[in-house]
Protein backbone atom coordinates (compact mmCIF):
# COMPACT_ATOMS: atom_id res chain seq x y z
CA UNK A 1 0.00 0.00 0.00
CA UNK A 2 1.31 3.62 -0.88
CA UNK A 3 2.08 4.80 2.83
CA UNK A 4 2.59 8.88 2.73
CA UNK A 5 4.51 10.36 6.37
CA UNK A 6 3.92 13.81 7.16
CA UNK A 7 6.00 15.71 9.60
CA UNK A 8 4.65 17.42 11.87
CA UNK A 9 5.75 20.08 14.54
CA UNK A 10 4.61 22.09 17.35
CA UNK A 11 2.71 25.31 15.91
CA UNK A 12 2.45 22.80 12.63
CA UNK A 13 0.21 25.30 10.30
CA UNK A 14 -3.05 23.00 9.61
CA UNK A 15 -3.91 23.50 6.85
CA UNK A 16 -0.91 23.78 5.02
CA UNK A 17 -1.04 19.18 4.01
CA UNK A 18 -4.93 18.67 5.33
CA UNK A 19 -6.74 18.74 1.86
CA UNK A 20 -3.38 16.21 1.24
CA UNK A 21 -3.71 13.98 3.83
CA UNK A 22 -7.82 13.44 4.08
CA UNK A 23 -7.69 12.93 -0.04
CA UNK A 24 -5.03 10.76 0.25
CA UNK A 25 -6.78 8.58 2.60
CA UNK A 26 -10.19 8.93 2.04
CA UNK A 27 -10.26 9.03 -1.72
CA UNK A 28 -7.09 7.82 -2.84
CA UNK A 29 -7.48 4.99 0.00
CA UNK A 30 -3.14 5.51 0.92
CA UNK A 31 -2.17 5.15 4.07
CA UNK A 32 -1.32 8.26 5.78
CA UNK A 33 1.15 8.60 8.90
CA UNK A 34 2.15 11.49 11.27
CA UNK A 35 5.89 11.78 12.85
CA UNK A 36 6.63 14.60 15.16
CA UNK A 37 10.06 15.10 17.40
CA UNK A 38 10.69 12.53 19.88
CA UNK A 39 6.99 11.19 18.73
CA UNK A 40 5.22 13.80 21.39
CA UNK A 41 1.64 15.05 20.78
CA UNK A 42 2.01 18.39 19.19
CA UNK A 43 -0.46 21.35 19.22
CA UNK A 44 -1.00 23.08 15.62
CA UNK A 45 -1.28 26.80 14.80
CA UNK A 46 -5.26 26.59 15.06
CA UNK A 47 -5.67 24.82 18.45
CA UNK A 48 -5.65 21.18 16.71
CA UNK A 49 -4.04 18.39 19.41
CA UNK A 50 -2.36 15.38 17.33
CA UNK A 51 -0.91 11.72 18.16
CA UNK A 52 1.44 10.62 15.76
CA UNK A 53 1.98 7.32 15.19
CA UNK A 54 6.44 7.99 15.28
CA UNK A 55 9.13 10.06 16.31
CA UNK A 56 11.28 11.91 13.46
CA UNK A 57 13.88 9.95 15.09
CA UNK A 58 12.41 6.39 14.21
CA UNK A 59 11.54 7.13 10.65
CA UNK A 60 13.01 4.23 8.03
CA UNK A 61 12.43 6.52 5.02
CA UNK A 62 12.88 2.98 3.03
CA UNK A 63 9.23 2.64 4.98
CA UNK A 64 7.24 5.57 3.01
CA UNK A 65 6.88 6.60 -0.69
CA UNK A 66 6.69 10.15 0.00
CA UNK A 67 8.17 12.46 3.08
CA UNK A 68 6.09 15.15 3.25
CA UNK A 69 7.31 18.33 5.58
CA UNK A 70 4.68 20.39 6.57
CA UNK A 71 5.11 24.15 7.73
CA UNK A 72 5.55 25.53 10.78
CA UNK A 73 7.46 28.78 12.71
CA UNK A 74 10.12 26.25 14.22
CA UNK A 75 11.77 25.31 11.03
CA UNK A 76 13.03 28.94 10.89
CA UNK A 77 14.61 28.82 14.47
CA UNK A 78 18.01 27.47 15.19
CA UNK A 79 17.04 24.54 17.42
CA UNK A 80 14.55 23.36 15.01
CA UNK A 81 14.77 19.60 14.05
CA UNK A 82 17.80 18.37 11.76
CA UNK A 83 16.59 16.75 8.91
CA UNK A 84 18.85 16.67 6.93
CA UNK A 85 20.10 12.99 7.24
CA UNK A 86 16.91 11.83 6.68
CA UNK A 87 16.14 13.89 3.54
CA UNK A 88 19.13 12.81 2.10
CA UNK A 89 18.47 9.10 2.66
CA UNK A 90 14.83 9.71 1.34
CA UNK A 91 15.83 11.18 -1.64
CA UNK A 92 18.64 8.55 -2.40
CA UNK A 93 16.38 5.72 -2.16
CA UNK A 94 13.43 7.24 -4.66
CA UNK A 95 11.03 8.56 -2.26
CA UNK A 96 9.05 11.43 -3.04
CA UNK A 97 9.63 14.05 -0.91
CA UNK A 98 7.58 17.59 -0.19
CA UNK A 99 7.88 20.68 1.67
CA UNK A 100 5.34 23.37 2.09
CA UNK A 101 5.85 26.98 3.53
CA UNK A 102 8.73 26.96 6.29
CA UNK A 103 8.44 23.18 5.67
CA UNK A 104 11.28 23.91 2.58
CA UNK A 105 12.99 25.28 4.80
CA UNK A 106 14.68 21.60 6.11
CA UNK A 107 14.71 20.75 2.49
CA UNK A 108 17.15 23.78 1.76
CA UNK A 109 19.19 22.68 4.36
CA UNK A 110 19.96 19.48 3.17
CA UNK A 111 21.00 20.65 -0.37
CA UNK A 112 17.93 19.32 -1.70
CA UNK A 113 16.76 22.29 -3.56
CA UNK A 114 20.78 23.04 -5.32
CA UNK A 115 19.82 21.47 -8.84
CA UNK A 116 16.07 21.76 -9.13
CA UNK A 117 13.60 24.11 -9.61
CA UNK A 118 11.63 24.87 -6.49
CA UNK A 119 9.51 27.56 -4.94
CA UNK A 120 8.80 28.46 -1.06
CA UNK A 121 7.21 31.79 0.60
CA UNK A 122 10.08 33.44 -0.75
CA UNK A 123 13.52 33.59 -1.67
CA UNK A 124 14.26 35.55 1.63
CA UNK A 125 13.40 32.41 3.22
CA UNK A 126 16.28 30.53 2.09
CA UNK A 127 19.80 31.74 2.18
CA UNK A 128 20.36 31.37 5.78
CA UNK A 129 20.09 27.61 5.28
CA UNK A 130 23.47 26.97 3.62
CA UNK A 131 21.01 27.09 0.10
CA UNK A 132 22.89 27.11 -3.09
CA UNK A 133 20.08 26.94 -5.26
CA UNK A 134 19.11 30.68 -5.95
CA UNK A 135 19.35 29.70 -9.91
CA UNK A 136 17.08 27.02 -9.61
CA UNK A 137 14.15 29.55 -7.83
CA UNK A 138 11.05 30.12 -9.11
CA UNK A 139 8.81 32.85 -7.66
CA UNK A 140 5.33 30.68 -8.10
CA UNK A 141 2.05 30.42 -6.16
CA UNK A 142 1.61 26.94 -6.90
CA UNK A 143 3.52 24.17 -6.05
CA UNK A 144 6.47 23.01 -8.22
CA UNK A 145 7.66 19.23 -8.92
CA UNK A 146 10.58 18.43 -9.87
CA UNK A 147 12.44 14.97 -10.75
CA UNK A 148 10.21 13.75 -7.21
CA UNK A 149 10.99 17.02 -4.72
CA UNK A 150 7.58 19.15 -4.12
CA UNK A 151 7.67 22.34 -2.91
CA UNK A 152 4.86 25.00 -2.53
CA UNK A 153 4.06 28.41 -0.82
CA UNK A 154 2.00 27.85 2.06
CA UNK A 155 -0.60 29.82 0.32
CA UNK A 156 -0.93 26.52 -2.00
CA UNK A 157 -2.26 23.45 -0.36
CA UNK A 158 -4.21 22.54 -2.96
CA UNK A 159 -1.27 22.61 -5.88
CA UNK A 160 0.83 20.67 -3.28
CA UNK A 161 -0.88 17.95 -2.81
CA UNK A 162 -1.81 17.75 -6.68
CA UNK A 163 2.05 17.71 -7.07
CA UNK A 164 2.22 15.07 -3.96
CA UNK A 165 -0.68 12.98 -5.98
CA UNK A 166 1.36 12.85 -8.95
CA UNK A 167 4.48 12.12 -8.10
CA UNK A 168 2.97 8.99 -6.77
CA UNK A 169 1.60 7.91 -10.40
CA UNK A 170 -1.98 9.11 -9.59
CA UNK A 171 -2.13 11.93 -11.76
CA UNK A 172 -5.87 11.19 -13.49
CA UNK A 173 -8.65 13.02 -14.94
CA UNK A 174 -9.76 12.07 -11.43
CA UNK A 175 -7.56 14.42 -9.88
CA UNK A 176 -7.95 16.97 -12.22
CA UNK A 177 -11.52 16.92 -11.36
CA UNK A 178 -11.07 17.31 -7.78
CA UNK A 179 -8.04 20.10 -7.92
CA UNK A 180 -10.67 21.69 -10.00
CA UNK A 181 -13.23 21.93 -7.75
CA UNK A 182 -10.83 23.09 -4.95
CA UNK A 183 -9.77 25.81 -7.23
CA UNK A 184 -13.04 27.20 -8.50
CA UNK A 185 -13.57 30.05 -5.39
CA UNK A 186 -10.12 31.29 -6.93
CA UNK A 187 -11.72 31.57 -10.27
CA UNK A 188 -14.53 33.49 -9.20
CA UNK A 189 -13.29 37.13 -8.08
CA UNK A 190 -13.08 38.43 -4.53
CA UNK A 191 -14.99 37.22 -2.46
CA UNK A 192 -17.97 39.10 -0.66
CA UNK A 193 -17.23 40.30 2.98
CA UNK A 194 -19.87 42.36 3.83
CA UNK A 195 -23.63 42.46 4.88
CA UNK A 196 -26.05 41.38 1.55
Amino acid sequence: MTTLLTILTPGFADWETALLNAGAREYYRLDTRFATPGGEPVTSAGGLRLAPQLAIEEINPTDYDALLVNGGSIWQQPDGPDLTKLLQSAQAAGVVIGGICDGVIPLARAGLLDDRRHTANGPESLPQTGYGGGAFFIGSPRAILDRGIITAPGTAPVSFMGAVLEALGLRTGDLDFYLGLYAAEHHAGAPSVGPS
